[in-house]
């Protein structure tokens, strides 16, 4: 055993050799995989060894199951040692660029590595305490357990990523169908274990300032379902909460059975439930304290009145902007105006008159004596992320505010409607609507009108994208650039390497992604179920107000199914049908107001319905006639229904999407891929019960299936709603666009795709990933010093559209920045773990990697051994 503790340290301390001797090469230093599984192989065997000999009482359980779980993790890792090598020699082939190593492989196996140092680590604290008397044997034996189920689920995923390396074309990181092996996806999903990611090893892959973070937000979510459905008020659900939190906060595995329950089972209006606390006044309040102070912060509601924009290809003549009026009818759209300094036109009567109630924004003791600055030529207009289900600009305010000031700019953010109440399209027609009315009324917002950029996070991404794809369509101006952090750019459940990681992401579930996604195309079964909140003061007043709420509904529901019969048809035909047979039609929108308030639920099924179905006649009458449809926008002002815009549009093909078509691939190349990819294991005939993996390996799996109700419908694949499905002469009008990702978000492959995408039609794009971060960074900004510097990339990117020339100047040249064991400058802070590239042209390309950062020592010497990189070595828990 010495022998080998000894050559498994002269292996490590050759791969140290290496990678020093490597540090000043291009590109990023990567990880000797071979020494990593030989002191796993050691760390493991040593122990197993040692608690072989204590077989007795309740000390020999507990070392039986250390013994145990010991022997697993390297039946494991000797079954992932050659799959991590194999991905590790040609996940390369399906990087944006040389310079930005970031795809859905690479992150699938740097969650792998992450867990097995994660295991080193803790195995080696074993060594060194397990004969201590205060080694918790019993303790530690539940951690060696808790990552020797994550690292079996992983071999899982990996030998799903295989079968997605097998199926796919070259370059490509979506499986191209919804059936077949992303269907094979969903169903292992369904019936995987998952618990183990949300226990002990819950955010075990990203930076360890993030875990506690989302520890909390673990617990914070069992507690709230514990308490969801029963009928309390806000304050009883919160005290409940509190009460109940604790037994979560000290049962690990208690709180990830939990926190599978919730994630498989309860429908989107428990995830808006819980989203929306962010919303309520106690932690708005506490976040606005601790959040940059503004003098401007100003609720509006903007009524829905048509109006006039000129067009950019002949200002003489103008498009008609009509008010949005999807599924609900029209209705205000509500903003947020933030802006640091008050400048002139935030404080005229006109913008005073489309205040909510909310505002306390302006400072009283401001007054008429406050010094007015002058309109800043720059205006960021902000759609925020939520899953198109939850939140509000609100909940973006911290950072929203720093962007103010640093960019010393107003901040626009819209709260479109939300659905399941209100799905596509109405979140893009509010947003476009504001858009344009930012544009025709920029002396009210502290702007001079010059420069816009279009920023969002997540669902607010797909949103900047689309509403430019809009003003594109309707001939108006452009936006100056946009700017995405992690967007979703395709809303189909196609298959991908990084979706795979939707089984462990505690804040992106698959189960909880695919219910907002339906909500949001309007297939989501349970859209019409509330949750009715009434008092707890009695149990008698409580089951009284359940009797009363069952009889209001089953009277409800009698007379709607009366009025449905004799209205429904009419309503549905002269607002869907004649809007859709009808091009040049103006719909009787505002005549039909109180009509399509009363039949909402029909309306809204329909309008679904016809956008998923309706043929494509009228879209090949554009496609043939493109100067008529042109003339047609700026003669007659183009007041047709904005349903109508986006129904015309022709669906994309497979043939119109460059990506997907395989191109002249190198034979060594293929001949890579084939000796890491792996076929469907036995015959595929049987489909009754189709076998994913190999022979003699079985992942975990959960006691209750998931609820994946995930309806395939046609409107998933409108590009104005999966613009990554657009085809390329969409993309061509586009602005430039910046995009900021996260290594380790399920939604990775969206970013990376889409940027390929545009870098194909010539589009101006930058590519930026952020490593060791969650999806959703932005909205945890205060947390961590990682987090703040990831908004900051976010806001330089901001910069870059309101200072770059257009078109932009060559390519900018940054500057090489090298690891090193000493902790970063103060210089050098903001540009940690990044990972960057500008694209302008590709014989211009040069990029950056950069993971400089302190190695961690611990008492294990861990560290010492084998210095990791910093990505790497703050996977280690402390």
């Amino acid at each position: 055993m010495a022998s080998a503790k000894k050559s498994g340290s002269g292996v490590l301390e050759k791969a140290v050799n290496r990678r020093r001797s490597s540090k000043h090469k291009e590109g990023p230093i990567v990880m000797d995989t071979k020494a990593v599984f030989t002191a796993l192989y050691d760390v493991c065997e040593e122990n197993a060894a040692f608690f072989s000999g204590a077989t007795k009482g309740q000390v020999g359980d507990t070392a039986q199951r250390l013994v145990d779980a010991m022997t697993t993790i390297q039946e494991h890792a000797r079954s992932l040692e050659p799959v991590i090598s194999g991905f590790a020699a040609i996940y390369h082939h399906f990087d944006f660029d040389p310079h930005i190593p970031a795809n859905g492989y690479r992150s699938l196996v740097k969650v792998v590595r992450c867990c097995l140092l994660h295991i080193i680590h803790k195995g080696r604290y074993i060594t060194s305490n397990r004969r201590s008397i205060f080694f918790r044997a019993s303790h530690n034996a539940a951690e060696i357990e808790a990552y020797c189920s994550a690292l079996c689920q992983l071999r899982a995923l990996l030998y799903l990523a295989q079968r997605l390396l097998h199926d796919n074309s070259h370059g490509n990181l979506f499986f191209q169908e919804e059936s077949g092996l992303s269907q094979s996806f969903l169903r292992e999903y369904a019936s995987m274990h998952k618990g183990c990611f949300y226990g002990r090893c819950v955010g075990f892959q990203f930076t360890p300032a993030i875990r506690p973070c989302l520890q909390s937000i673990a617990i914070s979510l069992v507690a709230f379902g514990d308490n969801y459905k029963k009928h309390q008020s806000g304050i009883g659900v919160a005290a409940s909460s509190f009460l109940t939190s604790g037994k979560y906060a000290i049962d690990p595995e208690l709180r990830g059975q939990e926190y599978e329950r919730i994630t498989q089972n309860l429908d989107v209006h428990f995830w808006k439930t819980f989203w929306n606390l962010t919303e309520t006044e106690i932690l708005s309040s506490l976040v606005s304290m601790t959040a940059t102070q503004v003098k401007v912060n100003r609720a509006l509601s903007v009524l829905p009145m048509p109006f006039d924009l000129p067009l950019v290809a002949d200002p003489t003549h103008t498009v008609t902007v009509s008010p949005p009026a999807a599924h609900i009818g029209p209705g205000p759209v509500q903003m947020r105006l933030i802006s640091y300094e008050l400048r002139e036109g935030q404080d005229s009567e006109k913008l005073l008159a489309l205040c909510r109630s909310e505002g306390n924004a302006i400072s009283l003791s401001l007054g008429l004596k406050t010094k007015r600055s002058p309109p800043s030529p720059w205006l960021v207009l902000h759609f925020h992320g939520g899953g198109f289900v939850a939140q509000t600009s609100k909940s973006h305010e911290p950072y929203l505010r720093s962007w103010s000031q640093d960019l010393n700019a107003p901040v626009l953010s819209v709260d479109y409607s939300l659905a399941p109440e209100a799905p596509f399209p109405r979140a893009l027609e509010e947003c476009f609507y504001a858009y344009c009315w930012a544009i025709k009324n920029h002396n009210l917002l502290g702007w001079t009108g010059e420069r816009v950029c279009l920023a969002g996070d997540s669902a607010g991404g797909n949103l900047c994208v689309t509403v430019s794809m809009r003003a594109a369509a309707h001939g108006v101006r452009m936006p100056d650039g946009i700017v995405a952090a992690y967007p979703a750019t395709l809303l189909t459940v196609y298959a991908s390497p990084s979706r795979l990681l939707s089984l462990m992401d505690p804040l992106l579930p698959l189960s909880v992604l695919s219910r907002c996604l339906s909500a949001y195309a309007g297939t989501d079964p349970q859209v019409e179920k509330q949750v009715e909140k009434v008092s707890t003061l009695s149990m008698v007043r409580r089951d009284t107000a359940l009797l009363l709420r069952d009889f209001k509904q089953g009277a409800s529901n009698w007379i709607h199914s009366l009025l449905d019969r004799g209205s429904a048809d009419s309503v549905r035909k002269s607002v869907s049908e004649a809007s859709l047979t009808s091009p040049h039609a103006d719909p009787p929108v505002s005549g039909k107001a109180s009509e399509n308030s009363l039949e909402k639920g029909s309306l809204r099924s329909q309008t679904c319905q016809n956008l998923g179905t309706h043929t494509n006649s009228g879209a090949s009458d554009v496609e043939k006639n493109p100067s008529q449809t042109a003339n047609h926008l700026s003669t007659t002002t183009a007041n047709h229904n904005s349903i109508l815009d986006i129904t015309l549009t022709p669906e994309s093909k497979p043939e119109d999407v460059s990506f997907f078509l395989c191109k002249e691939v190198d034979p060594s190349v293929t001949k890579a891929f084939s000796s890491v990819a792996i076929p469907p294991p036995g015959d595929e005939e049987d489909s009754e019960n189709p076998r994913e993996f190999p022979e003699g390996f079985e992942p975990l799996r959960s006691e209750q299936l998931a609820e994946m109700n995930v309806q395939s419908s046609p409107i998933v694949r409108n590009p104005y709603m999966s613009p990554l499905l657009a085809p390329d002469s969409m993309l061509k009008g586009l602005p430039p666009i910046h995009i900021v990702a996260c290594h380790l978000d399920p939604m990775l492959d969206d970013s990376v795709m889409f940027a390929k995408r545009l870098r194909n039609v010539g589009q101006p794009v930058t590519l930026c990933v952020v490593d060791d971060l969650p999806h959703g960074f932005l909205s945890l900004s205060q947390l961590s010093r990682e987090t703040r510097e990831a908004a900051n990339v976010c806001m330089e990117r901001i910069r870059d559209v309101f200072t770059m020339k257009d078109p932009p100047p060559e390519m900018r040249k940054h500057r090489k920045l090298e690891r090193t064991n000493q902790k970063p400058s103060a210089t050098k802070r903001d540009h940690t773990q990044l990972s960057q590239v500008t694209l302008q042209e590709e014989d211009e390309e040069e990029g950056l990697f950069v993971g400089g950062g302190a190695s961690v020592v611990d008492e294990e010497g861990l560290a010492e051994l084998y210095p990791p990189t910093k990505s790497e070595a703050e996977n280690i828990p402390a």
